[in-house]
């Protein structure tokens, strides 16, 4: 039998890109209570940590064989900054520990497997060519250290779509849960759940290149 790989599902949400995931053993971060509890009772036999992602991947990104990070991008997102333009919103600092995580893991993880996800910024046209992204699939940006092929998603809407579409379109139900967000936000930041698995396994299939991880 695989052996199961160790995943660090960093900053998890609903867990949309877990959900087709299979032969692995996930610990899950969020920091979010309440999300965190539909997360846990949606995959009870992953590990889910309630917590600061961003703290918890650097001091124990040695124990796993592939790290997903999908940082919070509220503050690089085309969407908000339009808004903040109009008036609708306080600016905001862009939240640059997203390069951070790309770089901490580019040099820190280089015999493991990772990914880092996030959308497209408003200031896209001046990401410095050696921090561009390893490919673009439907709204999300992917930085890597694999690669990962084109796809073709169900593109969803996330202006125009509705809380029990998202929910049939990612087969998740949260009506029973009350969050502190609303339901829509949390929903669209979801990763589809077949781009998850196709991430997935472009991941698995590079595993020939990198060394197995050694318990510390």
């Amino acid at each position: 039998m695989e052996e199961q790989l160790k995943v660090l599902n960093l900053y998890c949400g609903l867990g949309g890109n877990r959900k087709k995931w299979k032969n692995c053993k996930v610990t899950a971060v969020e920091i979010n209570p309440t999300i965190a509890k539909y997360y846990q009772d949606k995959y009870p036999e992953d590990e889910v940590i309630i917590g600061d992602a961003h703290e918890y991947l650097l001091k124990n990104y040695r124990f796993f064989d592939f790290i997903w990070s999908s940082i919070n991008c509220p503050s690089h997102s085309r969407a908000r900054f339009w808004a903040t333009k109009g008036g609708g919103y306080d600016p905001i600092y862009p939240d640059f520990k997203l390069y951070e995580e790309i770089y901490f893991l580019k040099y820190f993880c280089d015999k493991q497997k990772w990914l880092v996800e996030n959308v497209t910024p408003y200031y896209q046209k001046d990401i410095p060519k050696f921090m561009e992204p390893t490919i673009k699939l439907e709204r999300h940006l992917f930085w890597s250290n694999f690669d990962i092929g084109q796809i073709e998603i169900p593109k969803n809407s996330v202006h125009d779509g509705s809380i029990k579409g998202w929910q049939e379109e990612f087969g998740i139900d949260i009506t029973s849960y009350k969050f502190s967000e609303r339901k829509d936000k949390i929903l669209r930041n979801c990763v589809h759940p077949d781009l998850g698995l196709h991430v997935y396994n472009e991941m698995r299939k590079s595993l020939k290149e990198i060394e197995p991880i050694k318990t510390i």
